[in-house]
């Protein structure tokens, strides 16, 4: 890599992904610049077309040979925002290429592929990043709370991360879901597995707020309560996890999607910290003003390709 700027950034995979707010990130900083789009052969045509139509936005070319742009000179760094199944594999070829990684979360669709892309990112002495929240106000105070010592020793955490998005009401309740591994698909136009996708933010900060403490044991429970989409790909729309961490560190966690009823802003999302000393709640959209009515409302107008608004 360059010892300044500008720096190339190639994005790998296109639209209908968080590629888009970051690209536009890496487009508004001067110290880099975008190359192209790139991504495999062998995406579907949906996933091209996909691909086809951020490149023409950005006005930055698609680089059909996937193995030749990562060749590229002029290309530093990669970022990789694909879906769970492919982005570990690609984002080691990447790795192997001698690119620096921006990734999205979570990095691989399983253990062994995060695995296999911590080992190459180290093996080529490159960067590897994934997007998390800790640089978000809320947890950027919970981490200051924690340092300064005035909870005491830090015993316990809770957070809650639950978005108010997609209309609700429709999966059929009854029938407790049981969850199948290891999972081949993570992700359809009307559905995607919610603890995948978000237990990944708060298990990033609670590993964090603790100093790196190491997890010991993680237990999870999935289940559909909201959403038919979720329910018919069998993708949970909520979880919960009860995690202890070493040094005697207990953190409980709520994940999912609870519908654009379910709270006045974008979802619930709150820590509780626990300490020997005291005890603090930090809410990221504290103080607000909500209003509440029983009037009936009608469902939220919704993209067709994006029903959920992933």
């Amino acid at each position: 890599m360059p010892d300044r700027p500008p720096f190339g950034v190639l994005l790998v995979t296109g639209g209908l992904t968080h590629q888009e707010g970051y690209a536009l990130g890496f487009r508004a900083d001067p110290r880099c610049r975008l190359i192209g789009v790139a991504d495999d052969a062998s995406v579907t045509p949906r996933r091209a077309a996909l691909n086809l139509r951020l490149a023409e936005e950005l006005q930055i070319p698609v680089l059909p040979d996937f193995d030749a742009a990562l060749r590229r000179p002029d290309v530093h760094i990669a970022s990789v925002s694909t879906e769970h199944e492919r982005q570990g594999p690609l984002a080691v070829r990447c790795a192997k290429a001698g690119k620096h990684l921006y990734m999205d979360k979570p990095m691989a669709g399983s253990v062994p592929d995060a695995y296999a892309l911590a080992e190459a990112v180290r093996r080529a002495g490159v960067k590897g990043q994934m997007y998390t929240v800790l640089n978000l106000p809320q947890a950027q105070r919970a981490k200051r709370i924690v340092d300064s010592g005035r909870l005491g020793d830090l015993r316990a955490i809770h957070c809650d991360m639950l978005f108010s998005k997609g209309n609700p009401g429709t999966a059929p309740l009854g029938s407790p879901r049981k969850e199948q591994y290891p999972p081949t698909q993570f992700r359809a136009t009307d559905g995607k597995r919610e603890m995948y996708n978000l237990a990944v933010y708060t298990l990033a900060m609670i590993r964090w707020l603790t100093r790196r403490k190491d997890f010991r044991s993680v237990r999870a429970v999935t289940a559909n309560y909201f959403f038919a989409g979720h329910r018919n790909n069998d993708f949970e729309d909520f979880a919960a996890l009860a995690v202890a961490l070493e040094g005697g560190v207990n953190a409980t966690i709520t994940v999912g999607r609870i519908g654009w009823r379910g709270h006045a802003r974008g979802g619930v999302n709150l820590v509780r910290l626990f300490g020997t000393r005291s005890s603090v709640t930090l809410e990221a959209d504290f103080p607000r003003a909500e209003i509440v009515s029983d009037r009936g409302l009608a469902p939220v107008e919704v993209n067709p390709e994006d029903p959920m608004g992933f």
